[in-house]
């Protein structure tokens, strides 16, 4: 009887399968896009500190109203309107060329009060934001060309802090509530 050799297997060299799954691995993480969610930009006031008096008392002349219900209608001063006329309103506002008594008295006093309700669309919170920051896009844009003969974009550091103190940006968005139109 012949005696059977026991014959061993030979070894698999796994160094080389951990080198691949490290390359497969730097792979999918260089090729995969993380979508970032970016968000309104806004930039918010400081805290204010514990012991800082309240804020002035605002004139009633120096706000403009902007209410949107849960209807996404909007009411801009008491009235009824469409957001395709609220840059135009907003611009006059700001700008108050007409020198009229219920009107800012100055560009730098003028504060828009913005009021959302809770079921507003985002669609209409974004068409707001946005006609509210091109009016005064626009107001900047005007005052650099009649100043300087540039886009607002166009001037130097200065000279955009000029027009910028001239007209600055002075939106007042409210906590949103409920303000109705959905019956």
């Amino acid at each position: 009887m012949s005696k059977k050799k026991h014959r061993s297997l030979p070894e698999i060299n796994a160094g080389s399968m951990a080198d691949i799954a490290f390359l497969l691995l730097i792979f999918f993480i260089v090729a995969t896009t993380m979508d970032t969610d970016s968000g309104i930009l806004t930039k918010l006031p400081p805290m204010p500190e514990e012991d800082q008096e309240p804020p002035p008392d605002i004139n009633q002349r120096n706000v403009l109203e902007v209410l949107v219900n849960a209807s996404d209608q909007l009411l801009v001063e008491g009235e009824w309107t469409d957001v395709s006329n609220l840059r135009t309103l907003t611009k006059e506002f700001i700008v108050n060329p007409a020198k009229r008594e219920d009107l800012p008295e100055s560009p730098t006093k003028a504060v828009v009060s913005l009021q959302n309700d809770r079921g507003t669309s985002y669609d209409m919170y974004i068409q707001v934001q946005n006609e509210l920051k091109a009016a005064y896009n626009e107001v900047r844009n005007e005052e650099s060309q009649n100043k300087y003969g540039k886009l607002f974009e166009e001037l130097t550091s200065d000279q955009r802090k000029e027009v910028q103190n001239t007209y600055p940006i002075k939106i007042s968005e409210a906590e949103p509530k409920d303000i109705g139109g959905n019956n």
